[in-house]
């Protein structure tokens, strides 16, 4: 059994209406040197980063020293952001200006580790499946995490409001959690964890009871020594990402071209290579922006935890179309970047805005913040005297 202290590297409405009234101000600005880029804008369409929250005071964010190794991100389609800190053991929640919401929930441990919980990816559940008990008192988990220790977690409101429970516990197994989705194929809905250490997607129906299905999940064309990594629920199909494996396979290995990006059916039947190699980096966050995200609209963004680039690409050939920019034209580059999400229209999270998460200072720190698109005007355009990259690789 492996027992994680620091993880090797690092290592229905009325209860959403309760949740909502549970994470009901100040508003980081953004800095002068960063406003001062809006001038002029070098692409014809640029992207601004704002950072909101952090655990070590960045200029301009709201200080909460619970946001350590921020990782997944899940909205409540009531409220608040849910946030997965990876290194505190706890999810906190905000608004899109970084206001910090009353709720703090803990993460457990399997047992036997007297550490944190380390959470990772993290879903919304909105149906009744998936219950979590706590003596005589059961209730749907509406927000579900899986861990580096090999467990998933639950949590309801009205189960036990500050803390999520243990569902499943496959620590003996030497798993290791890194990405979670939840999706239907018609029978029912499923979770789906990224084992990184074992190279698998584990499955559990809505009973969190496992579900084997022979030959699910398998590429036969993936070089050995990478594993699933990241995943996400886009219309119904599962992109997962995959990163290299160190030699211990707890922990990706970064590099250009390092990494893939597959996409199967809620079945795990493989549809398609969708990305290899190229300017992928170790990728972990997945996104499809909306028709109005400028230049990048209604194109899969996949965030690279290697060296914080943001990629778009046609999301059904693949494609490579670009990288995310900011006004002055220099690529955003955001250290440690983890889990990228659109928000829910609530509280300040507009469904146009990319909001994303980050280890910096190799995942020692925390940051939270958004990514807000800007049309230039034709006559503040400037001349580009970029490299231009290619449209594919």
């Amino acid at each position: 059994m492996r027992v994680s202290s620091k993880h090797s590297r690092r290592l229905s409405l009325r209860e959403g209406v309760f949740a909502l009234a549970l994470t009901t101000a100040l508003v980081p600005e953004v800095s002068a040197a960063e406003d001062a880029t809006w001038g002029t804008c070098h692409p014809p369409n640029a992207y601004m980063q704002r950072n909101l929250v952090s655990d070590n005071g960045v200029p301009g964010t709201t200080v909460d020293p619970n946001l350590v190794n921020p990782w997944g991100i899940a909205f409540n389609p009531f409220g608040a952001v849910w946030i997965s800190d990876n290194e505190a053991g706890v999810s906190t929640l905000y608004d899109g200006n970084g206001v910090i919401q009353p709720l703090v929930v803990t993460i457990p441990s399997p047992p036997g580790d007297t550490g944190p919980g380390r959470p990772t990816g993290i879903v919304f559940n909105g149906s009744p499946g998936f219950v979590v008990t706590n003596g005589t008192t059961s209730a749907p988990g509406r927000f579900i995490f899986v861990t580096e220790q090999g467990t998933v977690a639950a949590w309801s409101p009205t189960v036990d409001l500050t803390h999520a429970l243990l569902v499943v516990d496959n620590s003996a197994k030497d798993a290791i959690y890194k990405g979670l989705a939840l999706a239907g194929d018609g029978t029912g809905l499923f979770l789906f964890a990224t084992d990184f250490h074992n190279g698998r997607i584990d499955v559990f129906n809505s009973n969190f009871a496992p579900v084997s299905s022979p030959g699910a999940f398998h590429d036969p064309f993936l070089p050995a020594g990478y594993a699933p990594f990241g995943i996400q629920n886009i219309n119904g199909s599962l992109y997962v990402t995959y990163a290299k494996q160190d030699e211990d396979k707890e922990d990706d290995v970064a590099g250009k071209g390092f990494g893939f990006v597959n996409v199967f059916d809620a079945s795990g039947q493989f549809v398609r290579r969708l990305i290899t190699r190229g300017r992928l980096n170790a990728p972990w966050g997945l996104a499809l922006a909306p028709a109005s995200f400028g230049k990048f609209s209604n194109h899969l963004l996949v965030g690279n935890f290697g060296d914080g680039r943001i990629n778009a690409y046609d999301p059904i050939t693949g494609r490579f179309k670009g990288r995310l920019e900011r006004p002055n034209g220099n690529a955003i580059e955001i250290e440690g970047l983890w889990g990228l999400s659109f928000g829910n229209g609530l509280l300040d999270q507009p469904t146009d805005t990319l909001f994303f998460t980050s280890g910096p200072d190799d995942e020692e720190h925390g940051l939270y913040g958004r990514l807000d698109a800007r049309q230039c005007p034709t006559a503040e355009l400037a001349p580009d005297t970029s490299e231009p990259e290619p449209e594919s690789e």
